[in-house]
C-alpha cells in the first residue's frame, strides 16, 4: 500500500475508534457551570486547595478508579505533602493502620485487627492504602466508631454523658456545634414517614461528620493537600464534613468532587449543579457495581 494511502487509512481507523469509544462513555466529568471539564485542569485546580473531599457512591467502580487516578496525579504534584483520609476507616483503627503502613506486619495480620472493615475493602480501598504504604503517605482513619453513632441514634446527645473521656476523644464536637437545619433534608427525604427519633438520626449523622472533620483538621498542616474519601452525602453542597471543618478551622481552601447517576444529573437545576461540588462525575445508571 502506498505510504499516503496507508496514512489516511490509519487516520480513518483512529477516527472510527475514537467515535466508537465516545458512543458509550463510562463517565462524564463536569464543572460547576455544567460544562465538560478536562481531567488535568481539574487536578491543577484541586491541587491548589488545602482540602479536597471526594464524594463517592460506595459501590460505583468509576468513583474508585478515579480516586486512585487522582491520588497518583496529586502525588506527582505534592509528593509527601499529600495526606489521605477516609470515612471507611474508624479512628479506633488508626494505630493498626499506621503500623501496617510502616511495614510492621503484612496485610494478613492487619485485616483481622481492624474492626468494622468494609466488605469492598479489597476491591475499592486496598489500592489507596497500598499506594499510601508504597509512598510512605499518612492515611487518616477519620470516622467515628459506629458503636458510638449507634448510641446517639438511640439516646440522642445524652449518650455522650455516659461515655468515658477516652471514648469522647474518638468523637467530634457534635454537642457543641450541632445544628439540625444542616440536616433538614434528611427529614424532607422521609416525606410523610418521619420516624419519632428523627432528631436522633440527624444527631447520629452529625456525629459522623463532626468526627471526620475533627480528625481531618487534626491531621492537616499548612502546605499539605488533604484528600478525603467519603459517601457523597457527607460532602455535597458544602454541608456534612465540609460544614464541620468550617466550624472547627475557618479559612481553609476546601474543594470537592462528587458522583451522580446520569438520571440525577439530568433532573438537576443549574443552581444545583453550581453548588453540589466543584466537579461532578456523571456515570450511567446501569453501571456495574462492586460488592460491599
Amino acid at each position: 500500500m502506498h505510504t499516503s494511502i496507508r496514512f489516511f487509512a490509519m487516520l480513518g481507523v483512529i477516527a472510527f475508534s475514537s467515535a466508537y469509544a465516545q458512543d458509550k462513555p463510562a463517565y462524564q466529568l463536569y464543572n460547576q457551570k455544567g460544562k465538560p471539564a478536562k481531567y488535568q485542569k481539574m487536578i491543577a485546580d484541586l491541587a491548589d486547595a488545602d482540602m479536597v473531599f471526594f464524594g463517592e457512591y460506595h459501590t460505583n467502580p468509576i468513583s474508585h478508579w478515579l480516586q486512585l487516578e487522582m491520588v497518583e496525579s496529586f502525588f506527582k504534584l505534592k509528593k509527601d505533602k499529600l495526606v489521605l483520609g477516609a470515612e471507611m476507616f474508624e479512628n479506633g483503627n488508626q494505630l493498626v493502620l499506621n503500623e501496617y503502613l510502616a511495614g510492621f506486619y503484612d496485610e494478613k495480620k492487619m485485616l483481622p485487627e481492624i474492626t468494622q472493615l468494609w466488605g469492598n475493602y479489597k476491591t475499592d480501598y486496598k489500592p489507596l492504602v497500598d499506594f499510601a504504604k508504597e509512598h510512605k503517605l499518612k492515611f487518616v482513619a477519620s470516622n467515628i466508631p459506629r458503636r458510638y453513632a449507634s448510641m446517639i441514634n438511640k439516646k440522642g446527645m445524652e449518650a455522650l454523658d455516659l461515655l468515658s473521656p477516652e471514648a469522647l476523644a474518638m468523637i467530634g464536637p457534635v454537642k457543641e456545634y450541632f445544628d439540625a437545619s444542616v440536616y433538614a433534608d434528611m427529614k424532607d427525604m422521609m416525606g410523610s414517614h418521619v420516624p419519632p427519633n428523627m432528631l436522633n438520626i440527624q444527631m447520629a449523622q452529625a456525629s459522623k461528620d463532626a468526627t471526620m472533620a475533627m480528625f481531618s483538621v487534626n491531621n492537616f498542616t499548612k502546605g499539605d493537600l488533604y484528600f478525603h474519601f467519603d459517601g457523597s452525602y457527607h460532602s455535597n453542597y458544602n454541608r456534612g464534613i465540609i460544614w464541620w471543618v468550617n466550624q472547627l478551622k475557618p479559612g481553609l481552601r476546601i474543594k470537592s468532587i462528587t458522583t451522580l447517576n446520569q438520571s440525577e444529573w439530568d433532573k438537576m437545576t443549574d443552581e444545583q449543579k453550581a453548588t453540589i461540588a466543584n466537579y461532578i462525575i456523571v456515570v450511567p445508571d446501569n453501571m456495574t457495581q462492586t460488592k460491599r
